[in-house]
């Protein structure tokens, strides 16, 4: 099947760089609902035969535009919501952001049993992921997944087969960014397309956004470094 993988359009949590990941979480700043304007029109030539969101608010007011335009329900399956920020929900600080993000790059070089303080280890966390992932490839040919920037990249670099760990490490997913791989979970996942920047463009960009879940590896430990 073809996946396409969508990062939800920018919150105010996003903005100030929290840690927010608790139900039903943040609705989209004014920023976020353009950017999710923006959807349908760049992937109209995409066949879509599934809409899906997680059971998070942000995920499904995203999917809204592309919905309206494709005539397709969203529907809201468990298991694609953000990894958990355990005791680390709504900081911003740089020991937390450090601590979560270190617990997602731990899981994709195989150390499962990590646990974000308070959260899921790696195992939790693929558990329920690849298993809502499973449904939707025996329902779908080409499904449209709207979720967040931790789960997709952490889920994609460690699944996909032809993306390594520092490739991984050193690339972004900005709000509406996407990630699209084809496979499915008996043969295998390859990611055929990794979209950084925001499906309208750059111009949907929020530079000043401190996006803690969207950034590489690497820039979240210049934060740490200059705290």
């Amino acid at each position: 099947m073809r996946l396409l993988l969508i990062r939800h359009g920018q919150t105010p949590s996003n903005v100030i760089g929290a840690l927010d990941t608790a139900r039903p979480g943040a609705g989209l700043s004014a920023l976020g609902q353009a950017q999710a304007a923006a959807i349908p029109r760049v992937l109209e030539s995409e066949r879509i035969d599934g809409l899906y969101a997680s059971v998070l608010t942000r995920t499904q007011l995203t999917g809204r535009p592309l919905a309206r335009a494709r005539g397709l329900d969203i529907r809201v399956r468990e298991g694609l919501e953000e990894i958990s920020a355990g005791d680390f929900e709504m900081r911003n600080d740089a020991e937390a952001v450090q601590a979560y993000v270190t617990a997602g790059w731990s899981w994709i070089r195989g150390d499962l049993a990590h646990a974000v303080s308070g959260g899921e280890t790696g195992h939790d966390f693929f558990a329920r992921y690849d298993a809502a992932i499973a449904e939707i490839a025996e329902q779908h040919e080409t499904a449209a997944v709207v979720s967040h920037g931790a789960a997709i990249r952490v889920w994609a670099a460690r699944t996909a087969a032809n993306v390594d760990d520092e490739t991984a490490a050193h690339r972004r997913l900005h709000n509406t960014g996407m990630c699209v791989l084809e496979g499915d979970p008996d043969s295998g996942w390859e990611l055929r397309e990794w979209r950084e920047d925001p499906l309208g463009g750059i111009d949907l960009e929020d530079q000043l956004a401190h996006d803690v879940t969207g950034e590489p590896e690497e820039a979240e430990a210049v934060i740490e470094s200059q705290s």
